[in-house]
């Protein structure tokens, strides 16, 4: 949808304007006269310069791996280890293109293309990994979850067997696509009204779909689907709770994933990204959600709506929309 294109960069243009009022008014702030107020901006400073302490102890500097080479990947909207073939990673683009997936590799060569069979892409902006019916085998979770106007009575989560990538595979293009195995589709509904989101998580163990939405300016909201899904029938979401987002942004969260250990999440916006982290591992996952983020640089991206972890979890990466996008890795220290 064109709206897509138009709404994204006038949000980016508000909250840099805001950033620079903020940063204006700070500067000419006068210095308080109360002792009080001194010690108040003091403890300030350095609760914020031990945030970032830790965020530097914790994340490596944003690295560009590569850029992909696929012409035909030109709004790359969200990205996922392959479980199937390590090494390879999945992406798609955002409204507009057909129902395919797109595989490549770090240095961004491309290893092929693939329809996905059955499904329909009305606004495709997330993919995920997670389990399935077939025993051990590696599923694609693809998020059909993009709502600019917030008109849709209800959104759609393909889940497909992942294809086993093969170095042949990479002829196959846009024009001339493998199919992948038919897929099922989850339609699902909001249980409080009409929501545009970019973020689809799913647990590596219990295959419960997460949706966090995307809302300039305000918090977002994370809402799930409990495992096991059916074709039949549309799904009535479970509102779990708001986040409450460290940026000038607010809850322009644009893209999500689970670690493959299940105890960690990433989220990203067009400015940064976040990691929360369960501390406990025998807490039950949705208290994750309570506990703080941690923010990080995801380097240089003209519209950065993607994020996943690496297949062994020990790092972040990240592309951006545009022809010939960065591939972007943080590595967790």
């Amino acid at each position: 949808m064109s709206c897509t294109r138009v709404l994204r960069p006038l949000d980016i243009a508000k909250a840099i304007f805001l950033a620079c009022l903020l940063l204006t008014m700070t500067a000419c702030e006068p210095v308080p006269f109360s002792t009080g107020a001194r010690a108040s901006t003091s403890r300030s400073t350095t609760v914020e310069q031990k945030t970032a302490a830790r965020a530097n102890e914790t994340y490596g500097p944003a690295q560009t791996l590569a850029h992909l080479k696929d012409p035909a990947i030109t709004e790359s909207s969200g990205i996922v280890a392959s479980r199937s073939t390590p090494g390879t990673y999945w992406t798609h683009n955002d409204s507009g293109d057909g129902p395919f997936i797109y595989a490549f590799d770090e240095r961004g060569n491309r290893k092929g293309v693939w329809r996905v069979t059955g499904a329909s892409a009305r606004d495709w902006e997330d993919i995920a990994a997670g389990p399935g019916p077939q025993g051990k085998a590696a599923y694609l979770y693809i998020g059909d979850i993009g709502d600019n106007d917030d008109h849709r009575p209800e959104v759609t989560v393909y889940r497909v067997r992942e294809p086993v990538v093969t170095a042949a595979d990479a002829v196959a293009t846009k024009s001339k696509p493998r199919l992948t195995e038919p897929a099922e589709a989850f339609r699902l509904r909001y249980p409080d009204g009409k929501h545009d989101a970019e973020a689809l998580l799913v647990h590596p163990a219990t295959g419960n779909i997460y949706i966090v939405t995307k809302v300039p300016f305000a918090n977002p909201t994370v809402y799930e689907a409990v495992a096991p899904l059916s074709t039949t029938g549309t799904r009535t979401l479970i509102r779990v709770r708001e986040l409450n987002i460290p940026s000038l942004l607010g809850g322009i969260i644009t893209g999500g994933d689970i670690a493959p250990d299940g105890r960690r999440v990433a989220l990203c916006d067009y400015l940064q990204g976040y990691e929360i982290v369960l501390k406990d591992s025998r807490a039950e996952f949705n208290t994750i959600w309570i506990q703080p983020l941690t923010t990080f640089a995801l380097g240089e991206r003209k519209q950065g709506e993607a994020i996943g972890y690496s297949l062994d979890g020990r790092a972040l990466l990240a592309t951006s929309e545009g022809l010939a996008s960065p591939l972007i890795r943080i590595v967790r220290r």
